[in-house]
């Protein structure tokens, strides 16, 4: 009696893979090594010559490179010895691998090295257009990408037990958290990307995930997690979906709208969630107003960071190109026509794109602080956020007194600059324009400063003076009467909230809670 024929499953394939790979050393810091830095910056800017030029020798870590990354045809043979005889027809049975007519082996997924939240993981996708020519079906599932490592370097990796990663796709971001929490929960509308990101678990050896075919929060009704993380379809765009991992069919910034609203349902309390979202701007007053009024009025404390801001027309073409569709085609500007058409009866006059992050506050009224940061910044945001939150946290607590009665740390690093320009008025010299004090960790945060202030920032010290008795022994130094030293006391204490609300001075009471 025959036995029945075995079809190995993705996910057993797998993690088969993976583990062969990483022998081979086919891991991000493995293949950087290989390339040198000159071929893996082609690699990661999409220019397959250069990195082929760089692994044509007959190594085996040049061939698996040359199969998985630049895509090249192979033959099953020169695949079984680059792997294994059972390993090559296992990913032909798994469609890992599919044999074209020339009797040639092509790797059919994207099968990437990358490290993820400092550990060396494999992610799998659907093949995407950075390494040959291709245009992404509705279906596509995207691997790691600009918006994920946007995401990835915005959430925090401290310890929680539980964690929602809502729109999962290929799992990048459940593998993230997979590695600091007890347990995850990864959702996604579309069993595609389901599929994928199961795979992508198994490659990494993760058992800690729960994936959850769904809608939305739909899949997770009724559940609260102490960390949300969310990178949702936010393209705003026509109201239709012709691509599954980005295009939500709701009209305009809804999909936003509709994850930001919502997520604070889903947080326990003291529970955050991290987002990345794309909002309006519209004819109808500000965008900071419009991503505040989708929260509720209590138990939300909100940081809203716009970190680009296009017109419409950049927007469209920058989107069109995502998806392998030329500006300049005929359907490119028959599409952008369209597109730009609905904006402008909608009066959208840019789109902005950033982060929004939460915390659940209780019953407290909701705050919120919505700013842009266009200037160039290279730590990620994760560290932070939580530190954000404490400092929001002391500031929720601390009425303008106790601001002054506090002892402050001025932060490690900061940095005090002195602007100066050629006096014009003189013809020779120069004349100062601005002091500022700027950080130089984290978002870089700067504030212009007057020499006031800057003289009693010198004099704080976490077990010194308390801040009114700083900007007391100045006013004294100065002659000043009650009236005048209490007018500073109070625009000292203003600047302070500020300050502390940037991570420039920190509280002395919560310096050991912070990344210092």
């Amino acid at each position: 009696m025959m036995s029945e024929k075995h079809e190995p499953r993705l996910p057993e394939i797998a993690a088969e893979l993976a583990a062969a790979l990483a022998r081979a050393s086919f891991t991000a810091d493995g293949v950087a090594a290989h390339l040198g830095p000159d071929a893996t910056e082609a690699l990661y800017r999409g220019e397959p010559g250069v990195v082929r030029h760089a692994c044509g020798d007959s190594s085996r870590l040049s061939g698996l490179i040359r199969f998985f990354l630049l895509r090249e045809p192979v033959g099953v043979d020169t695949l079984a010895d680059l792997l294994s005889p059972t390993l090559a027809l296992s990913l032909i049975d798994a469609h890992l691998a599919t044999i074209l007519p020339s009797g040639e082996a092509q790797v059919a997924l994207d099968i990437r090295p990358h490290v993820i939240a400092g550990e060396n993981r494999v992610i799998i996708s659907d093949l995407d257009a950075s390494m040959s020519e291709h245009v992404p079906g509705r279906d596509h599932v995207l691997g790691v990408g600009s918006a994920s490592l946007s995401l990835l370097s915005a959430t925090p990796c401290s310890p929680v037990e539980t964690v929602l990663d809502l729109g999962t796709g290929s799992g990048v971001q459940a593998v993230a958290q997979a590695g600091c929490a007890l347990e995850v929960v990864a959702t996604d509308v579309h069993p595609r990307a389901l599929d994928l990101a199961g795979a992508t678990l198994a490659a990494n050896g993760i058992g800690n995930v729960e994936l959850r075919e769904g809608s939305w929060f739909e899949p997770v009704k009724g559940q609260r997690f102490d960390r949300v993380v969310a990178n949702p379809p936010f393209v705003v765009g026509l109201p239709e979906v012709g691509h599954v991992y980005r295009d939500s069919g709701l009209w305009l910034d809804d999909a936003s709208k509709l994850v930001v609203g919502t997520a604070p349902e889903h947080l326990t309390p003291g529970g955050t969630a991290h987002i990345l979202a794309s909002w309006i701007h519209s004819v109808d007053g500000s965008w900071q107003s419009r991503v505040a009024s989708w929260l509720p009025p209590t138990g939300v404390s909100a940081w809203v960071v716009q970190r680009d801001e296009v017109d419409p027309g950049l927007y469209v073409s920058t989107w069109l190109r995502d998806e392998s569709v030329d500006p300049r085609s005929r359907e490119g500007v028959a599409r952008t026509t369209r597109w730009l058409r609905h904006f402008s009866e909608e009066g959208v006059q840019a789109i902005g794109f950033g982060w929004v992050f939460l915390r659940d506050i209780g019953d407290a009224p909701s705050e919120v602080t919505a700013e842009s940061v266009a200037h160039p910044f290279t730590d990620p945001l994760g560290p932070e956020v939580e530190e954000y939150f404490a400092r929001m946290e002391w500031l929720r607590g601390t009425s303008h007194n106790d601001v002054l009665d506090a002892r402050y740390l001025v932060r490690p690093g900061l940095a005090l600059e002195e602007v100066s320009v050629a006096d014009a008025e003189n013809g020779m010299g120069f004349a100062h324009r601005v002091t500022r004090v700027t950080r130089t960790d984290g978002p870089r945060f700067s504030h212009e400063i007057d020499e006031t202030l800057r003289s009693v920032l010198a004099g704080l010290n976490p077990r010194g003076l308390s801040l009114g008795d700083v900007v007391g022994l100045w006013s004294a130094s100065r002659g000043f009467d009650a009236a005048a030293a209490d007018e500073l006391a109070q625009s000292a204490a203003a600047a302070a909230v500020d300050l502390v609300r940037h991570g420039l001075l920190i509280p002395a009471d919560i310096a050991d809670l912070t990344v210092l």
